[in-house]
Order: C-alpha cells, then sequence, then structure tokens
C-alpha cells in the first residue's frame, strides 16, 4: 500500500497544494516553521480521520478561512482508494471513501495503517500513564475492530458508572442495583481489553527490543512491561472492594483505565535515568516495533512518518536508522528534516528510489528524483 498523491486546500498553513510521491522514500526538508510536519500531518488524518498533533478540528484550519479539504489518492492491494476528508466550520467532519460517505468514522480505522514517529511521542515517556494507554489503544485499534468497539463501550459506562457514584454522594444515597449495572459492562468489556493488551505487549517486546539492539548497537538494556490491576486480580472482585473508596472519592479506582507501560533502562526508570538521545532511541524503536506488528497483522506495509526524528541524534545514529528503514521491510516512508544535506548523504549510498521536496514559507517545490 502506498499514497501515489495528496491535494490540500486551507489546511493549516497552505493555501492550496498538490503532490505526487514515489512509492519508497519521500523527504520534506526546510527551516523550522515552514509547514513541513503539516504535511505528515496531513496523511495521518487520511488515515485515522484526525490530527496526530490536535484534537480539535476546526483549529487546523487555515486561518482567516472556514474549512479545509485534505484529498489522497492510494493504491491498496494493487486497488485505487480515493479518500476525502473535509471540516468546515459549525459543521460536522465529512469522510469519504471512493466517493461513499462512512456512517462512522471508527469503519475507516485500520484500511490504511499509519506509524507516526514525532518528537511529540516524548509524552510517552514524561507525561503519565493516560499517554501509554493511548499507544496501547492507537496500535490495536488499528487491526482489531471489536477491540475499538470494546474499547468505546468501556469508555462509556466507566462514564456512566463515575456520574452515579457522584449521584450517591449529591443525595445521600446508595442503590448498589445500578452500579451493577454498569460494573457488569466494564467487567465484559475490560476483561476483553485487558486480555488483548496483554498478548500485544508480549508480541511486541521482542521485536521492541531487536529494534533498540539495531539502532544502538546493542549498547543498552532496556524493558518494557505491561502493568495492570487485572494482572492478578479479577476485575469484578476488584469493583466490589472498592466499592467504598469508589463512593468517597466520586470516581471508579480500579479498571483497565488505570493500566500503564513500565518503560526501563538498566532495570530503572528511562524517564528518571535515560538520557534524551537514549529516550529518543527507545521511542523509535517503539514506533518502528508498533510498525513491524501491524504490518505482520495487516499483512501490507503501513506508511511510516518521520517528523524530525534526528534531532538530538548524532551523525551515527541518523544513517543507522536511515538504513533500518530503507533496507529492510519498510514500505513507503515519510521524512522531514531541516538538515538537508544530511539526508541527502545518507539516501546517496542506497540503491533506492526517493524524492525530495524543499519547504519554503509559500511553497514546495520538488528538488530532485533518487535512483531508480
Amino acid at each position: 500500500m502506498h499514497l501515489t498523491g495528496i491535494s490540500l486546500v486551507n489546511f493549516k498553513n497552505y493555501d492550496q497544494l498538490e503532490l505526487s510521491f514515489s512509492q519508497k522514500i519521500n523527504c520534506f526538508v526546510g527551516d523550522n516553521g515552514t509547514g513541513k510536519t503539516n504535511l505528515l500531518d496531513a496523511i495521518y488524518y487520511l488515515s485515522l480521520t484526525k490530527s496526530y498533533f490536535n484534537a480539535v478540528d476546526t483549529h487546523n484550519i487555515r486561518h482567516g478561512e472556514e474549512h479545509f479539504l485534505i484529498q489522497g489518492e492510494y493504491l491498496r492491494e494493487d486497488l485505487p482508494e480515493k479518500i476525502h476528508c473535509g471540516v468546515q466550520k459549525g459543521k460536522s467532519k465529512q469522510f469519504r471513501r471512493n466517493k461513499k460517505d462512512y456512517s462512522r468514522l471508527s469503519e475507516h480505522i485500520g484500511l490504511l495503517p499509519v506509524v507516526m514517529i514525532s518528537p511529540a511521542d516524548s509524552s510517552l515517556i514524561t507525561e503519565g500513564s493516560d499517554e501509554r494507554r493511548k499507544f496501547m489503544n492507537a496500535v490495536i485499534s488499528q487491526f482489531d475492530h471489536e477491540y475499538l468497539e470494546g474499547l468505546m463501550r468501556y469508555n462509556r459506562a466507566l462514564g456512566q458508572r463515575n456520574v452515579l457514584l457522584k449521584n450517591f454522594h449529591k443525595k445521600g444515597g446508595f442503590q448498589r442495583d445500578a452500579l451493577e449495572v454498569w460494573d457488569e459492562q466494564l467487567v465484559r468489556y475490560g476483561n476483553y481489553i485487558h486480555g488483548k493488551r496483554l498478548e500485544f505487549i508480549k508480541d511486541l517486546v521482542p521485536i521492541f527490543q531487536e529494534y533498540y539492539n539495531s539502532v544502538s548497537e546493542g549498547r543498552e538494556e532496556i524493558g518494557l512491561e505491561y502493568q495492570s490491576q487485572l494482572n492478578e486480580r479479577d476485575l469484578a472482585e476488584l469493583l466490589r472492594e472498592h466499592e467504598e473508596k469508589d463512593r468517597i472519592l466520586q470516581y471508579t479506582s480500579a479498571g483497565i483505565h488505570k493500566d500503564d507501560l513500565r518503560m526501563s533502562l538498566s532495570g530503572y526508570p528511562i524517564k528518571r535515568i535515560g538520557s534524551q538521545g537514549q529516550q529518543k532511541t527507545f521511542l523509535v524503536a517503539l514506533k518502528l516495533a508498533k510498525y513491524d506488528f501491524i504490518k505482520k497483522v495487516n499483512g501490507f506495509h503501513p506508511i511510516l512518518l518521520l517528523d524530525d526524528v534526528f534531532d538530538k541524534f548524532d551523525a551515527r545514529r541518523v544513517r543507522q536508522i536511515i538504513r533500518l528503514v530503507a533496507e529492510h521491510e519498510f514500505g513507503q516512508i515519510f521524512i522531514t528534516d531541516t538538515n538537508r544535506e544530511r539526508i541527502k548523504e545518507v539516501l546517496a549510498d542506497l540503491a533506492i528510489d526517493y524524492k525530495l521536496f524543499q519547504v519554503k514559507a509559500g511553497g514546495i517545490s520538488e528538488e530532485s528524483n533518487g535512483k531508480k
């Protein structure tokens, strides 16, 4: 699967743009603030129906305009796919596949899998457990619609249970039967989600460790461990045990919404002891493992988006990463960088097709084609 071309209207800093792409590597080079990352975000939008960086759709409309359009043309299993995304202020988002509207956006997830690696990924290490749960959910949902549906149902039940707990506190009463209605749903979907996450991390860890060793050349010992209350205890039992605590707190304190991933370096939290380079290597390896996992499940290559990943990497690791994704079983790749000569020098050594685009404020020009 690959993206053959894209067109933008009023998306972020672009008023109008059309580009065609190489099936292998596409590089966007230019100064910071010129819109390189926005191009990757547009590709991400077409795959996952939302921005990687901004949850509010209308905030991605070019300043002073009322709408934006993103349209992409793909070849997927040798068949053409035309995807249309339109957002207008005050109206519902439009998402179409081959001129047919989706009844639910979740139906599109997984059709055109994508993996983004970005400086924003540092939140996976530096922020709270919610970011790491989002990572697990984003990967599994791209290949398992039942998981995505179960997650949405779990979150709805969790929200209703929390509302009920607040009402009990406010009114001074308690109805166990009313609480048990939502407990049953939490147990049903929570157990399913926990099982899928457990299976996913078990399969992901050896792939992740292999990629980390390749990028770091085997110099460091890293770890990735799934932490969940359900690893040792049944959720129904946990909900009963925490019932009195939940009534005091006015929210649900046990369940898969408390899950986390322990990320370690030499047995210690990488957040605490890892250098910026080590943390970035950890994240790159994790995302490449995510890519490999989705590829194996789907049977074809996701699109790989590398946004300014070479900042704070030395030249040796930059070359190692580029060679890794270019020479191994990766598909179409999009790269942004501020250092034009660095990218050109690395790509010149590879017998691979590429396109290089110079991005400047106000426009993009295709500078050169690589080897065929």
